[in-house]
């Protein structure tokens, strides 16, 4: 198979559910307040600057409840999690939770899952702990189950080493609906989840603290590796939806830039020191800067964290560049990838203009 993906590339934008949060601001005590008033808003002027899907993340926030009130508002765009935790919830409470917003929505909803770091399920949540690649896949299968299951009425059960599901009685199974077909990608950085996220989904979300040597030599082998075991043709092949692998830098100057360029050394540093990234890091020599990187994390400092993290490391996990030259970076950096995340501050018409511009320039051959 080849590595370049032919198939239609869709823009994402990012659901807001108020200020960013940012590590200075726990630095300095601020915490913004979340707000849901806007997100209609939201999808009309995502639909008129010509995106294709809104993503809300969980971060600090359930992106359900946020997709919950944008399936209200009237429009063709995707409405997508990037990501949802799954291993904090049981795989029949997301798969009612995925089939209500798949109604509400009219069949628009693109479910995008990811498993956590170890710490954040067990310490965090509270959750047990297993084998996620082998896990996530037999989450995704449970879920399928019982779609499948609400969609013909077929008794449920599904056996898997982590999930064992026989019981649904029509007192708790929905009607079926119209678009019974939910896609799914998963969040991957490690070889089997690649491996799972190829066989098992209809995508994968990669995450944004990757190089291009990461896409080339561990992202796209082992998503076709996986893909190959699923037994679909290799013509079906366009159609897995691949977002994510890497970041984006993007400002209207060049000094505008440099400062961003300077902020998202914050964002490299915070998740370099996750453990979970290391060979990301190390795949580009850099195995060492994420060692200390840790160590800084560990023992709280985080400003001092960004300074180990150089300009070169920001262009390698990243697509940096003004707004009338970030389509082409981004088509470069970005080769093989079907789903793109951008977007900009719109403050006035011309801010509306150039940025309709920028995502007609990345659809462009």
């Amino acid at each position: 198979m080849a590595t370049t993906n032919p198939a239609k590339i869709k823009i994402e934008r990012g659901l807001n559910f108020g200020a960013p949060y940012t590590p200075d601001m726990q630095q300095a005590g601020k915490r913004p307040e979340p707000t849901w008033s806007t997100i209609a808003a939201q999808v009309r002027e995502a639909e008129a600057l010509g995106y294709d899907a809104l993503i809300a993340v969980e971060t600090q926030h359930d992106p359900y409840l946020g997709l919950a009130i944008a399936a209200m508002e009237p429009a063709k765009l995707e409405l997508g999690t990037g990501i949802a935790l799954a291993f904090t919830r049981s795989p029949v409470a997301t798969a009612y939770t995925a089939w209500d917003l798949q109604r509400m929505s009219g069949g628009r909803l693109m479910l995008g899952l990811g498993s956590q770091v170890k710490g954040h399920v067990t310490r965090r949540f509270g959750m047990p702990w297993s084998k996620p690649a082998q896990r996530m896949k037999d989450y995704v299968g449970a879920m399928r189950a019982c779609w499948k299951t609400w969609q013909t009425g077929e008794p449920l059960n599904f056996r898997s080493e982590h999930y064992n599901l026989s019981l649904m009685t029509p007192n708790f199974s929905p009607p079926p609906q119209e678009h019974p077909h939910i896609p799914v990608a998963i969040a991957a950085v490690q070889e089997r989840m690649l491996q799972v996220a190829g066989e098992v989904c209809d995508g994968v979300r990669l995450h944004g603290i990757v190089t291009r040597k990461y896409l080339d030599q561990i992202a796209f082998p082992n998503l076709k590796r996986g893909f190959e075991k699923s037994g679909r043709p290799v013509s079906e092949w366009p159609n897995f939806q691949i977002s994510g692998g890497g970041f984006l830098v993007a400002a209207k100057d060049r000094d505008s830039l440099a400062k961003a360029v300077e902020t998202t050394k914050s964002t490299i540093a915070f998740y370099g020191s996750t453990r979970s990234y290391r060979s990301s890091f190390e795949l580009d020599g850099w195995g060492n800067t994420a060692d200390e990187l840790h160590k800084l994390s560990v023992q709280q400092k985080w400003r001092e964290m960004a300074k180990l993290v150089t300009d070169e490391m920001v262009h390698a996990f990243a697509a940096v560049g003004t707004y009338d030259e970030i389509a082409a970076v981004m088509k470069r950096r970005f080769a093989g990838i079907n789903r793109l995340g951008f977007d900009m501050p719109v403050h006035s018409d011309h801010d509306r203009g150039a940025l309709k511009e920028i995502l007609q320039d990345l659809r462009r051959e």
